[in-house]
């Protein structure tokens, strides 16, 4: 699904579009001319069908040279290990926070025997683990050919999140991961590394991004005035009050 002239998206599960497997989040291609580069990996069992999206679209997955994480929940990187074993040339880019932890595939740490237990993933599902190449921190940027995706640290729905902006014609373009969803919405989960209060602070590191399309972890995206959707949270907060809840 083509999104912007440089982006598309490639896997959508249950929570979103349905394009592959149940439990992935977004998965989006970046063009950058001269190379490619995905956001996010989805769970894993989807991974062939990920791929074969990204031919559909005339491109060869063996030129995705980066997978920027936006954090380890499984549904966002448990197809890391396997997108890194078929594509050779590519570097798995995560926060520094975490990269440790991707780097063991600690189950415990990414918190999946409860997301097992709440039925996300069936119960033989494993998280791998997967060598990290570049450990990302706040405002680092990185080339994908001609573009320039630049990290913003977001903590609080769980550690280590990071959000990826870049400009493309003119225009912002935000992937905020779990972040931030359409329509100001947020998801706080009763998990160890879940904080409220910075949350609350990583959104208002975005408040003066002037996004233009704002893409999320799940559920809809928006192609413009995407900073409406910053600025619904920021309302809620100005009024001394927690942006509702995506679930």
């Amino acid at each position: 699904m083509r999104i912007t002239d440089r982006v598309y998206l490639v896997g959508s599960g249950s929570s979103g579009f349905s394009l592959t497997f149940h439990s992935d989040s977004h998965v989006y291609l970046i063009d950058g001319g001269k190379g490619l580069a995905l956001v996010d990996a989805g769970t894993g069992p989807g991974m062939s069908e990920i791929l074969e999206n990204v031919r559909s679209h005339g491109f060869t997955p063996g030129d995705i040279g980066h997978l920027f994480l936006t954090h380890l929940h499984a549904d966002h990187a448990g197809g890391s290990a396997g997108f890194r074993a078929l594509l050779p040339n590519m570097q798995v880019l995560v926060s520094r926070d975490v990269a440790h932890v991707l780097a063991k595939g600690d189950e415990k740490a990414i918190c999946l025997d409860l997301g097992k237990k709440a039925g996300y993933y069936e119960p033989d599902y494993r998280f791998e683990p997967c060598p990290v190449d570049v450990e990302l921190v706040d405002g680092q940027v990185t080339r994908v050919g001609e573009l320039a995706v630049r990290a913003i640290h977001t903590p609080g729905h769980c550690a280590g999140h990071m959000c990826f902006a870049m400009e493309e014609g003119g225009k912002t373009i935000l992937f905020s991961g779990d972040n931030l969803f359409f329509g100001g919405k947020i998801l706080l989960q009763p998990l160890p590394d879940c904080d409220l209060q910075a949350h609350l602070r990583s959104i208002e590191k975005l408040a003066g991004l002037g996004v233009d399309v704002f893409l999320p972890g799940h559920g809809s995206v928006s192609l413009k005035e995407g900073q409406r959707h910053i600025d619904e949270a920021m309302g809620w907060m100005q009024r001394g009050l927690v942006p509702p809840s995506l679930l």
